[in-house]
């Protein structure tokens, strides 16, 4: 006796009714008080075209330190730190239509403030 395979004809899946386009806005500053503001900015200015946001997301703080001597040639021993802290926070806009988008790139954030924006 051998054994019958039955096999399944294959039928396609079905596939999305709609492709979700995404705004992704990362945003950067030294001092979290000036970001939070900026963030605040951005959320808003979407809400005023009944956007659908995401977030903010607070991301890991970038820390970089730096050593230096204080003396130039004696004195090993004797050093100062410095350390710089990168805030940083994400913002997703769902499906962002043309205005939105418009009025993202005409918005005036304060100066040490640096903006990435990806289409995902």
């Amino acid at each position: 006796m051998t054994a019958v395979k039955t096999v399944k004809p294959r039928t396609p899946r079905a596939k999305k009714a709609e492709a979700t386009h995404r705004l992704r806005i990362k945003v950067r500053a030294y001092e979290h008080a000036v970001l939070d503001r900026s963030v605040k900015q951005i959320i808003d200015t979407a809400a005023r075209y009944n956007a659908t946001v995401i977030g903010p997301v607070p991301l890991p703080i970038d820390i970089k330190k730096y050593t230096v001597n204080r003396a130039a040639f004696i004195d090993k021993d004797s050093r100062e730190q410095f350390e710089m802290r990168i805030h940083k926070r994400m913002i997703d806009i769902v499906n962002p239509e043309g205005k939105v988008i418009e009025a993202l790139t005409n918005i005036d954030l304060p100066s040490g403030v640096s903006i990435d924006v990806k289409m995902m």
